[in-house]
């Protein structure tokens, strides 16, 4: 657990960190994706990449579940769904969420787990992983390893469909605060940030992750042995004025209209790397053999 040479702190470190941090978050991570109109469109987003891939009957893992959004919508579409999370504390508010919306049927299990070890299961136990909320972004320096045991884990020609934080996107959107780092610590910080995408770069940071452009996620893909099947940015156009965006959502037809715009935008390869996340969706080639190990 010792630091990396750079003084950044070790992964496990970080890990632990990171899993304090949402066991202290708790209900607040349930209304990440509802509490603005940004956020809205952003879970729309989700959504549909994922339907992209999902068919009813698949067997699916989540990794990094939180309070259960997804595992609803999951259940919505006939899955089987084993739901996992770092955090004990998001663990059991999943249940209590999940059962509360009548999804509970849906569920198979439920593990405490961290997306760096998926041991657990067995080779090609699964059609679709789906690693929402950037479970990747905090695997820190073992990312190129977690996707790999993702990918072992399902089928061949099965996907995981993943998001990650996005570093130009985020740049992009919280400007303010990037530059106010800058100035309080200075650009030898904010240089490393850009350069590493790795957030425990900055002083004092709570919320630390490694963020990544669509190149670097390209790459990560093909180093673990997986092919791109798509992405997308998780906002586009939602990321500019929320007073328009709050006019649009209260005229349900324009709405409509804009929410297909705005995936199309996203998933245009030149808009990639403009919204807060990066999602994308790794396909297991059938040449990638069923005694992979990583």
């Amino acid at each position: 657990m010792a630091d990396t040479s750079d003084g950044t702190p070790s992964s496990d470190r970080s890990v632990d960190a990171i899993r304090r941090y949402y066991d202290d978050f708790a209900e607040q991570e349930q209304d990440r994706l509802t509490k603005d109109v940004a956020g809205r469109v952003s879970f729309e987003i989700h959504r549909r990449f994922l339907e992209r891939y999902l068919k009813e009957g698949h067997r699916v893992l989540e990794i990094g579940a939180g309070p259960g959004r997804f595992t609803a919508v999951l259940a919505e579409r006939g899955t089987r769904v084993v739901v996992t999370d770092i955090s004990p504390v998001q663990l059991h508010l999943n249940e209590v969420n999940v059962t509360a919306a009548g999804a509970e049927h849906a569920v198979q299990a439920r593990h405490t787990l961290d997306v760096r070890d998926t041991s657990r299961f067995p080779d090609s136990s699964f059609d679709l992983v789906l690693a929402y909320g950037g479970p990747l972004s905090y695997a820190f320096d073992q990312e190129r390893e977690a996707l790999a045991g993702l990918l072992r884990i399902v089928r061949s020609n099965g996907v995981v469909v993943a998001s990650v934080m996005s570093l130009w996107g985020s740049w992009r959107a919280r400007l303010p605060g990037a530059t106010q780092l800058a100035i309080r610590y200075g650009t030898a910080v904010t240089d490393a940030v850009i350069r590493t995408g790795d957030l425990r770069h900055v002083p004092g940071m709570i919320h630390v992750c490694r963020m990544f452009t669509w190149e670097h996620v390209a790459t990560l893909v093909a180093e673990s042995g997986g092919e791109i099947a798509g992405g997308s940015a998780s906002n586009w156009a939602s990321l500019e004025d929320p007073t328009t965006l709050s006019d649009i959502e209260n005229r349900p037809q324009l709405w409509e209209r804009f929410l297909a715009y705005e995936s199309e935008a996203c998933a245009s390869p030149g808009a990639r790397d403009g919204g807060t996340h990066i999602l994308f969706a790794a396909r297991r080639p059938p040449t990638l053999g069923s005694t992979l190990r990583v």
